[in-house]
This record gives C-alpha cells, structure tokens and sequence, in this order.
C-alpha cells in the first residue's frame, strides 16, 4: 500500500507495523468507504464517530480498518437509529470511552515498560554493564519493541478484564446514582465527604530523584492510595502526581480514609508523609470528576494541613463529632482563597473511648496553633 502522492515504490515498513494487526486483533482489510457501508452510515457520520474516537479525520483511501472498526461503528449507529439514544449523545458516549480507554492503554503500556527496563536492567549490572541502565525519559527501541511483543500476547486475555471491570463500575455507579435519588436532591447536585491526599514537599523530592525514582514513588503512592480508599468504600475519582482526590457518601468512611492515608505513608520507607483535607457538602458530577464549592474548600484545607495531619470542615466535624473513634480539635477561624472563612478542626483517632471531641477555641486561649508547628514532623510517631 502505497502513500498518497508517491511514486509507487515500496513503502519503508515501520516496527509498529508488525504488532497493529496483532493489537486490533484483525488484518487492516477495509477502507473508509467500505467501513461506512457495511455500517449503512454516510462517510459524514462515519467521520463523526471516528472523531469522537479521538483520532484525526482520515482522508485517503488505504486499508486502514478492520471488521472491528465497521461493527463498533454499526453498534452505535443502530443506538441512534433504534432511538435508544439520539446522535449527539451517542457521540458523547463515544467520547468518555475513548478518553478512558486512551489514558487507559498510556498507562498500561508504561507499566509494562518499566517492567521491562527493569529486567533488562537488572540483567545488565548482573553483567557488570551499567551504563545502558541509566534512566531515560524515553523507552529505548529495546524497551519499546519488548513492551509491544508483551501487550501483544496479552491483549486477548486482558479484554474480559476490561469489559468485566466496566460492568462493574458502572453496577457501583448506578446505585449511587438511586441513593442519590431522594427528596433532598436536586439537578446533578449531591451530598458527599471530599477528600484530598497530597504528598509533602514533593517538588522537593522532584528535584533530587531520578526520573526512574519518581516514577516507582507515584506508582507507589498510587496503589498505596488506591487500596486505602477502596477498603472503605471510597471512590478514587483522579490523581494528579502528588495528589489524589477521593469521595465517599458519608462522613465516617471518609475520615477512616484520611487517617488510615496518613499511616500507610507515615509507615512506608519510599514515600514521604502526607496531609489532607477534607469537607462536606454538596458536589457536582461531571466527566467523571466532581466540581464545586466543596471540592475546593477541600482542596484549600488540605494546602493547609501539616504534615501527618488531617484537617476537616465544620459540616464534616459535626457529623464526625457524635461517632465513636474520632478525635476532633477546633482551630482558629482562617480565611481560604477562593472559599472564605472556615473554622476548620484537626482530625485524630481517639485516644480515650469516652472522648471524642474538643469545642473549638480562639487563639487567646492558648491553644497552639498547628500552623506554627514544625511542619515536617507536627506529631512524631515511630516508623515500622
């Protein structure tokens, strides 16, 4: 197959050609025309979907596409025409899956590739040969071409995984969505504990880590969260390097999440402690994220917090303080931009069954403010 505009010579095949066929798991036997048709869809609408895929327009007339492509678009052309959903919310749907899948198959493949390059550095300081093993913030071909054999002996089996986990989330997302539907609620707006986890001084560390370092440290920040939040019950909605965000649909699961974070970090030797801050309230979902005025309070409570420490807003301290196994301690009234006033209280476990929590006090009584406490070791407390 020929490039557009060449002389007809034999095209240079590229490495990438030889594991596409085996990805898409059928050979590139279709062009755009035969695609559309076999779908009964004009070339437009075909373009569309395509689009919403995320890849850009195709204009030649190479075999580009497989029997895969023509079904996928025939399934969500016989959506629209069966009225189960009209054109533009078909393509929206298009377009949640391809961006998950996108930064699905991204973070996949580098999983598997630093997989790789530690093997294959592994085996060069047993050769005593280090100098191919220094980090690089690109594959090399080695590493590349190993990642591409890998996934495509996986891909067959990983697809189950796939389609499973979606069945799931989706079961898990729609229960919320029928607790969700009571007289209290309105439009998309819900209640719910939001929480931020951010690692500290982490620009610091940035700084002195090789990039293979950091990239074993997010990773392990990553599944170290991940376990924590989902063993209560809480939903992991993003993390952004250093930070991750998570919801529950009450105060309790939340708080044991904040405080069982700050042990897990304060217990591991790789990664330094971290802080967070919580609030309740009202949420607005969207794309898979959640917005709003107390996402932010959140946000700015957490860039607040000491290290170690676990900050929460006065909704969340009052539903927190009538449960047993917390501690809660009143601080001084702060203004947070962006948010305003907030009277914010320092979340413990609870060291005594019948305490559980403390009023909050002005700066003239005495109390020390954690602001003014060392901010990397706030509340000492033995590593394991």
């Amino acid at each position: 197959m020929t490039e557009p505009g060449s002389s007809g010579a034999e095209p240079t095949r590229r490495p990438s050609d030889d594991y596409t066929e085996q990805l898409l798991g059928r050979p590139l036997e279709l062009r755009r025309r035969d695609v559309s048709r076999g779908a009964e869809v004009s070339l437009l609408s075909a373009r569309k979907f395509w689009h919403a895929l995320g890849f850009p327009v195709v204009d030649t007339d190479d075999e580009l596409f497989t029997e895969a492509d023509q079904k996928a678009l025939s399934a969500v052309a016989g959506i629209v025409r069966d009225g189960l959903l009209d054109e533009q919310t078909a393509l929206a749907m298009t377009r949640a899956f391809a961006r998950s899948a996108d930064r699905l198959a991204g973070w996949q493949s580098q999983l598997i590739a630093e997989a790789v390059e530690a093997h294959m550095t592994a085996a060069l300081e047993e050769e005593g040969d280090t100098a191919e093993g220094e980090t690089r913030s690109v594959p090399s071909t080695e590493t590349a071409t190993e990642t591409a054999r890998r996934l495509s002996a996986l891909t067959d089996r990983l697809e189950p995984l796939l389609v499973y986990a979606w069945r799931r989330h989706l079961s898990a997302t729609v229960s919320r969505m029928l607790a969700d539907a009571d007289p209290e609620s309105y439009g998309m707006t819900k209640m719910r504990s939001v929480g931020f986890a951010d690692l500290v001084n982490f620009t610091a560390l940035v700084r002195r880590m090789s990039e293979r370092d950091l990239a074993r440290l997010v990773s392990r920040f990553e599944a170290l969260s991940a376990d924590v939040i989902t063993a209560h019950g809480g939903r992991l909605i993003k993390t952004v390097g250093d930070e991750v965000l998570f919801t529950t649909m009450g105060a309790a699961p939340a708080a044991a999440i904040a405080l069982d974070l700050v042990e897990a970090m304060a217990q591991d030797d790789l990664l330094p402690d971290v802080r967070c801050g919580m609030a309740r309230g009202p949420i607005i979902s969207r794309l898979g994220d959640v917005f709003g005025t107390t996402v932010n309070r959140a946000s700015r409570l957490t860039a607040v917090a000491q290290a170690g420490t676990v900050l929460v807003d006065a909704t969340m301290a009052r539903e927190l303080a009538s449960l047993s196994g917390f501690e809660l301690t009143g601080q001084r009234r702060r203004i947070l931009r962006g948010v305003g006033p907030v009277t914010p209280s320092l979340l413990r476990r609870a060291t005594s069954p019948a305490r559980r929590s403390t009023s909050p006090v002005t700066p003239e009584q005495g109390t020390p403010d954690p602001a003014r406490r060392d901010r990397s070791h706030p509340e000492p407390r033995p590593r394991t």
